[in-house]
């Protein structure tokens, strides 16, 4: 009987070469680069920390676990939030807490939101993520690649729906503007646009400005040119301080 070892051990280094020669997309590269530029695989061995209004968060994120935890005071004592792979946890005064489903719901979408956002570019790689090139672009004087991201409904947890363009510089490869639809809460859009660099640990996060248009269904698409027009309201800041990067992280 002849074996079959050698012709399948030739498929499998065959499929192999053919995956390598696959072409990476355009979106892809650029948002690799930005990845690189904003701080690389130190996302996934660095603890961070940082105060965003009137709260402390930690976060750590890697390729197959995250821990994000947030802490203040309130008029029931001292919360505690946590989020990981097992689900929300609140604590007050060390105690545990049970929550209505809605409330855990609207927890987890809150520390979520700070921690995506936070550690942009990073995240814009998983596997629920799919990227567009739109193209070049000139912002205050600057050139940009722009990306479109959305998002799998498997895996794109409740906001899959949302829908995001990143322009990412192309002179230093990080994120300076963004613009975002969301369902949450009413619903909107918002565009961000990157007005300080915290370059802690060779990680570099990022304050924003945060503007809305005067219309909330004003499509995601349209926000850039409202911007250039001066047609965007600023409704906040964006603002981390305290920032702390603990390398190599040593709890989780």
């Amino acid at each position: 009987m002849k074996s079959n070892l050698i012709p399948s051990l030739l498929l499998i280094v065959l499929w192999a070469f053919l995956q390598s020669c696959k072409p990476v997309s355009e979106a892809q590269q650029i948002v690799d680069r930005s990845i690189e530029a904003h701080g690389g695989k130190l996302f996934e061995t660095s603890n961070i920390s940082f105060d965003f209004r009137d709260r402390q968060y930690e976060i750590f994120k890697s390729p197959s676990k995250f821990r994000y935890t947030r802490e203040f005071s309130d008029s029931t004592g001292y919360v505690r939030d946590v989020l990981n792979n097992s689900g929300f946890v609140r604590t007050v005064n060390g105690e545990a807490v049970t929550l209505p489903e809605d409330r855990v719901r609207a927890f987890t979408n809150s520390v979520n939101s700070v921690a995506y956002f936070t550690f942009l570019p990073y995240g814009l790689n998983d596997e629920a993520v799919f990227k567009t090139y739109l193209g070049e672009a000139e912002l205050e004087g600057k050139k940009y690649h722009k990306v479109k991201v959305t998002f799998s409904e498997d895996g794109g947890g409740e906001d899959f729906d949302d829908v995001f363009i990143y322009w990412f510089n192309q002179e230093t490869n990080l994120i300076d503007y963004l613009a975002y639809s969301y369902h949450t809460d009413g619903g909107g859009v918002r565009f961000r646009k990157a007005i300080r660099q915290h370059n802690v640990g060779g990680i570099i996060l990022q304050d924003f400005e945060n503007y809305q248009p005067a219309d909330k269904n004003t499509p995601v698409e349209d926000m850039e040119n409202l911007f250039k027009e001066g047609k965007l309201e600023l409704l906040s800041e964006i603002i981390l301080e305290n920032v702390v990067v603990e390398l190599p992280v040593t709890k989780q």
